[in-house]
């Protein structure tokens, strides 16, 4: 399945690894913005001026424009300061995301957050439908390339015929065998959703950090899905690009779990996406945790 022009996994190869970076792995439109923040908020003990999460968590495979070199990317990375972590997004998982076991050479962590997919699809079609038309026209694509006016067209004409599945299941597939490495968090949105002060306490544990208690009620505030909201700019605003990307509003939407079907996610058209979803994720563990979360088998 080949991916819009503007993301480029390749090169994540690119990026010389330091310890303690933290990388978050994430499929579209499944909790990645806010995972995002959990991490910078954790990392700084609570900030709230930071202009865009994408200034202080890049995202490396990103393409800002045309003919951008990936030299531009990784020198801008090289040159971040070395008396912090750094922290990265990536919608890829292994092998397109490098991985690097624990023990192996640098002390590298991987938080991987998954979102029941039906959720995840019926919100990366109303993304795709708030790109602004100055950055399709940037990339020349045409708007109908990849929007559709209803749920159910876009299902079947766009998601189904280039396979696109395979960004939430073949997402979970490369990721699954690493689910016990001792680097590797995993998370779901769901969970995120139903007892979040316990997540954050859980990825601060994972990534060896301890804020005061003064800090936990600064992040605890700053990762609400009420302040992501108030302060949605912050999450919107893709730095670095010659056009606006999105419209405002895009980033931090609904927040909920469990409301596909408000969004056009009809019954038919979730058994075809689960049965799709399972020939490339084949193991029913996975396919059953992608969907609830939970437990990992």
């Amino acid at each position: 399945m080949a991916g819009p022009p503007w993301i480029d996994a390749t090169r994540q190869l690119g990026i010389e690894p330091r310890d303690g970076d933290i990388w978050i792995s994430v499929p579209a439109k499944s909790g990645t913005n806010w995972m995002m923040n959990i991490v910078h908020q954790l990392l700084s003990g609570g900030d709230g001026d930071f202009d865009s999460i994408y200034r202080v968590v890049p995202w490396p495979e990103f393409v800002e424009r045309p003919g951008q070199p990936a030299k531009e990317v990784h020198e801008r990375l090289a040159a971040m300061p070395r008396d912090k972590r750094r922290a990265f997004k990536s919608h890829a998982a292994p092998p397109e995301l490098p991985f690097v076991k624990a023990g192996s050479g640098k002390d590298l962590k991987y938080i991987v957050v998954c979102r029941n997919p039906e959720e995840s699809l019926v919100s990366f079609k109303l993304f795709l439908d708030l790109h602004t038309d100055a950055f399709y026209q940037l990339w020349q694509m045409p708007r109908a390339a990849m929007t559709r006016p209803s749920f159910e067209t876009f299902y079947r004409e766009v998601v189904d015929p280039r396979g696109m599945q395979g960004i939430f299941f073949g997402f979970l597939a490369g990721w699954w065998p690493m689910r016990h490495e001792p680097n590797v968090l995993f998370m779901h949105f769901t969970d995120l959703k139903n007892d979040l002060q316990g997540s954050l306490h859980k990825v601060a544990a994972f990534l060896g950090i301890q804020p005061s208690a003064s800090q936990w009620a600064t992040i605890e505030s700053y990762v609400s899905f009420d302040w992501m909201k108030r302060n949605e700019a912050k999450f919107d605003n893709l730095v670095n690009t010659p056009v606006p990307v999105l419209e405002s509003g895009t980033m931090v939407r609904k927040g909920k779990a469990g409301a596909a079907h408000e969004d056009g996610m009809t019954p038919e058209l979730a058994s075809h996406l689960r049965a799709a979803g399972s020939l490339i994720l084949t193991d029913p563990a996975a396919v059953n945790w992608l969907y609830q979360g939970g437990k990992l088998g």
